[in-house]
């Protein structure tokens, strides 16, 4: 027991949240270039708004925007003070700390005690789809908004105003995942004051107004909509980051989250489980997945909204997390939750590592190339059974994952 108490005291310590944030920030350094997709073009946006800010580029000017830059203006802001290598760094390591320490504040908070156990889950879905694509202002957004989450969740009035001052915060960054909230925003608050037959009259309402949405927004947008959205409802695609090997990380999770699920009903009881606020925010956040589009071109914007489905998935891993959260795990599921962590980790570094030797080959070669001089070198390999050439100052990766030729501009 004192053993236990000692490691109760350590977990309510700030010790802990200091040494598990530099644990959790380990895969923003372990690799010489950071692999998140578009965070090039992030990092790129920054130093073409500086050279517009300083007036080297003539004839061009930063137009202002209310959402989708929150990430943008703190990397243009890094990137003045320390440079690019490290504004990379630093912005993605504060976007990593906010989503999972937002995350697990939502978590504990609906689960009424600090879920420890959770905490890898929720490493994983950080390090996940999300963050691979480099969806960084989502990614900000989402985390914001779980801090909004885990204010607002006692409802008390102070609180409440706390969490729609994030909310304006988390708009700067991305809208999509602030209306997400608002919607369980209004669900909790109504549902709270319901017994628990009419809460789930109340949540059937709620997927209701979503398929009416669709309808909708189909009528007046171009979108698309595909019943594969399905499998995307339960959140466990966020941790497929590259290939076909997570399929391992993806059965491990489902098998946990089902023996950590089917434990909580022994324990309450089903019919209080599936009565209650958090599994049916687990509920309408997957119907939100399902139903609503993939993909809308929204009037007036030149490019779509897309990948929807799979962004929002997310915010669906994390509430069911928050719904397990009040479990009672055995020792089985906590080391097994460990054991999956540590492969998903385990294969991010191989990828990585094998992104960046890839990277560093391809500069070598781009280094020998003449100005103005055209010449075709020999393929050489790229990931996942790609090949590379350089042909008129070009990049050229061919058959990479089975897709389309693609080229890069040098």
């Amino acid at each position: 027991m004192r053993a236990k108490d000692r490691l109760a005291a350590l977990g309510q310590g700030r010790l802990v949240f200091v040494l598990l944030s530099l644990l959790l920030l380990a895969p923003c350094f372990w690799q010489p270039r950071l692999q998140a997709g578009d965070l090039s073009s992030h990092i790129y946006n920054s130093w073409l708004a500086a050279l517009v800010e300083s007036g080297r580029l003539h004839g061009l000017i930063i137009v202002r925007q209310w959402t989708n830059v929150l990430f943008d203006l703190m990397l243009a802001g890094l990137f003045r003070v320390v440079g690019p290598e490290a504004a990379q760094r630093i912005g993605v390591s504060i976007a990593v700390l906010t989503f999972v320490w937002g995350a697990f504040t939502f978590v504990s908070a609906v689960s009424g005690r600090r879920a420890w156990h959770l905490l890898p889950c929720l490493s994983m879905l950080a390090y996940g789809w999300v963050f691979h694509m480099g969806f960084f202002n989502f990614y900000l957004s989402m985390g914001l908004c779980f801090w909004a989450l885990a204010l607002a969740w006692d409802w008390q009035r102070w609180r409440v105003l706390a969490a729609l001052l994030v909310l304006v915060l988390a708009y700067l960054a991305h809208a999509l995942p602030v209306v997400w909230t608002l919607g369980l925003f209004t669900y909790t608050w109504l549902a709270r004051r319901m017994e628990p037959f009419r809460r789930g009259l109340l949540a059937g309402g709620f997927v209701l107004v979503l398929v009416i949405f669709h309808s909708i927004v189909g009528a007046r947008s171009l979108t698309s909509w595909s019943p594969l959205q399905l499998t995307l409802s339960p959140g466990e695609d966020q941790a497929w980051a590259f290939d076909t090997k997570y399929y391992v990380v993806l059965m491990g999770l489902v098998i946990i989250w089902g023996l950590l699920f089917m434990q909580l009903v022994r324990r309450l009881g089903a019919r209080e489980v599936v009565s209650s606020i958090p599994f049916q925010l687990c509920v309408i956040g997957a119907a939100a997945v399902f139903i609503l589009p993939g993909t809308v071109l929204i009037p007036g914007f030149y490019h779509a909204l897309s990948y929807i489905a799979e962004r929002m998935s997310l915010g669906v891993a994390v509430c069911l997390c928050a719904l397990l959260g009040a479990g009672r795990p055995r020792l089985l599921e906590r080391c097994a939750l460990l054991v999956v962590a540590f492969t998903f980790f385990g294969f991010i570094y191989h990828d990585e590592r094998t992104l960046n030797s890839f990277e560093d080959r391809m500069q070598d070669v781009v280094s020998r190339v003449q100005p103005e001089k055209r010449f075709d070198s020999p393929y050489i390999p790229a990931p996942h059974g790609g090949m590379l050439r350089i042909e008129d100052r070009r990049v050229v990766i061919y058959q990479v994952g089975g897709n389309t030729s693609g080229r890069v501009i040098i």
